[in-house]
């Protein structure tokens, strides 16, 4: 792929293996878009998916908390599913939702992170601070992420999704339910780049897998040296196959059922 020395991710497109890892997680995706199955029931995996996503997302929330001391409630029932921080943002990626949110992300990213810190947040936020960038600083940094969002990079999606995860989740923008915010914004750049359409991929199994890894890398990428960003972009195209080689289990699940 031909990316202009222009473009703000030049560097690390260029890095060696790094297209081709990217390659593999679109080829993965791609597959599971293809399963027999998905071919007309790709709403029903899409849904287990997403229940999958968000559980997994709580799950890294309450690790994140200080001493990791956060909970996350337990539930059998799928028709009594607990309101969660991650449950809620997944209403705005959920089938009913999806074309909405995408629509309003390909041209206003802002305006949806603030929906989604919304509704993580739920209703006991105070609404003079909820979803508004924690200082001036981070609202700058904000707006580089949505100028990339928005087309000012030609990079492969993988690695646009991988920048968007890591900016959002170093950034901490909001300074509440930021990782919540940030694998919800992730899951949406791969749906709405066309990396994973209808969003089948539940890579979040991943990194709840490999809680350890996850914030090292994170730590590592804050600081800011191209080796580091290179390994957390590689971990993430890592997980997005993790996360195909789950879809196509749900999908081989509703299959042969």
């Amino acid at each position: 792929m031909t990316v202009p020395a222009s473009d703000p991710l030049y560097a690390l497109v260029s890095a060696p293996g790094i297209v081709d890892a990217a390659e593999r997680a679109r080829s993965a995706l791609a597959a599971v878009h293809r399963h027999r199955f998905n071919l007309r029931g790709w709403s029903r995996s899409a849904a287990i998916a997403g229940s999958r996503a968000a559980r997994a997302s709580d799950l890294l929330a309450a690790a994140e908390q200080p001493g990791g001391a956060g909970s996350v409630p337990s539930w059998s029932d799928p028709q009594e599913v607990p309101t969660t921080p991650a449950i809620a943002v997944a209403t705005a990626l959920g089938v009913d939702a999806i074309d909405t949110t995408v629509a309003t992300w390909r041209r206003a990213p802002l305006q949806v992170l603030a929906r989604l810190h919304v509704l993580a947040a739920g209703a006991d936020a105070d609404p003079a601070s909820v979803g508004r960038p924690r200082s001036t600083a981070v609202a700058r940094r904000l707006d580089l992420l949505a100028q990339l969002l928005t087309g000012a990079t030609a990079a492969p999606a993988p690695i646009v999704t991988a920048i968007a995860h890591a900016e959002l989740l170093s950034l901490r923008p909001f300074g509440s339910h930021d990782g919540v915010v940030a694998r919800g914004a992730a899951r949406l750049t791969a749906i709405a780049s066309g990396l994973d359409p209808h969003g089948l991929g539940v890579p979040e199994i991943e990194w709840m897998r490999r809680p350890g890894d996850y914030r090292t890398a994170l730590t590592a990428y804050a600081e800011g040296s191209p080796e580091a960003v290179l390994e957390w972009v590689e971990m993430c195209c890592r997980a997005m196959e993790a996360g195909a080689a789950e879809a196509v289990k749900i999908a081989d699940s509703l299959a042969s059922g």
